[in-house]
């Protein structure tokens, strides 16, 4: 029997499986099974009413997850799927409220991982899976984050080697009127206006639905992490220095040069680079036992714009 076989068996038998995607691995369950689905919440530590994901084999599926679903999601999927993209639909009637948070509307995406469509296709049917990693911390992005992070509490691991986009997928609200981005993605807004014919609102409304991710305080590590503006760097890690933390850094190591026995992870100047390594990164730097770690903020442009919403809500979730 070969590991997706086994794996697919193991979700039947209603237990969790962690898989890599192309964005970061996910703590799977059989989404079908409540029973599964509330280990996913004990293993994590996750909040009851914060919704999951379910991946799907392939958008022929969606049906059996949705209703009412509008013209514009068949296109997005057509073009984007599998991608790093979550559409937010009307759910079904079928849909556990666990699964949804209590709300009317769930999230669904097809993975771009080889080995996350062999597991999705053998399963063949829905996947919930949140990150494998406790709750409100550092996403995993390597098989052997999710080992140090989850443990025992996992049935298997499949590893699939490093993933290759590195951060979360893009979540698409179309359950309103217009199509809103609820959660940024390194698939862009740009990219899916080509595809919808308009462009999509940024952020979310009051009465917007809750997603994955999109708390204030998330993707932390555990030591605590000050997000500086570039211009403001070398003040900020001469007071740390003088206030005698030790200290990690996030950032190009030019901004170092005066500095050359701090720790440094080196900051790339292309988002996708960035966006790849940020979560290995910031546990390379948590796992030093430091009092702080300082990331110089990356430039406030669109290409950006995921990135910034990462170290953001880390530096929010390391206080």
């Amino acid at each position: 029997m070969n590991d997706v076989v086994r794996a697919a068996g193991l979700l039947r038998a209603g237990e969790l499986v962690a898989f890599p995607t192309e964005t970061v691995y996910g703590l799977g369950a059989d989404a079908a099974n409540p029973l599964a689905i509330a280990r996913i919440f004990a293993a994590k530590g996750r909040p009851a009413d914060h919704p999951l994901i379910v991946h799907l084999p392939d958008a022929s599926q969606l049906g059996h997850w949705a209703v009412d679903i509008p013209e514009a999601a068949h296109r997005l999927a057509a073009a984007f799927w599998p991608g790093p993209l979550t559409l937010i639909l009307r759910r079904h009637a079928s849909v556990s409220d666990a699964i949804t948070g209590g709300q009317d509307t769930v999230g669904l995406r097809v993975p771009n991982h080889p080995l996350a469509l062999q597991l999705l296709r053998e399963f063949d049917g829905g996947v919930a899976a949140p990150s494998a990693n406790r709750f409100g911390r550092i996403s995993p992005t390597t098989a052997a984050h999710v080992r140090e992070e989850l443990g025992t509490a996992v049935a298997m691991i499949l590893d699939g080697g490093p993933c290759a986009v590195g951060i979360e997928s893009t979540i698409l609200d179309l359950s309103g009127i217009k199509a809103r981005i609820l959660r940024p993605g390194m698939l862009d807004a740009v990219a899916i206006a080509g595809v919808l014919g308009y462009p999509p609102e940024l952020g979310g409304e009051r009465n917007s639905p809750r997603v994955s991710g999109n708390l204030e305080a998330h993707y932390a590590p555990a030591t605590e992490l000050q997000l500086v503006a570039a211009a403001d760097f070398p003040q900020a890690l001469q007071a740390a220095l003088a206030a005698g933390r030790r200290i990690a850094v996030l950032a190009d190591p030019q901004l170092l040069r005066a500095h050359p026995g701090i720790a440094c992870y080196p900051a790339s100047p292309d988002p996708v680079r960035y966006a790849h390594d940020l979560y290995a990164g910031l546990r390379e730097l948590d796992a030093l036992g430091g009092d702080l770690i300082l990331v110089a903020a990356p430039p406030a442009e669109a290409a950006w714009r995921a990135v910034n919403d990462r170290l953001r809500r880390a530096a929010a979730g390391s206080k």
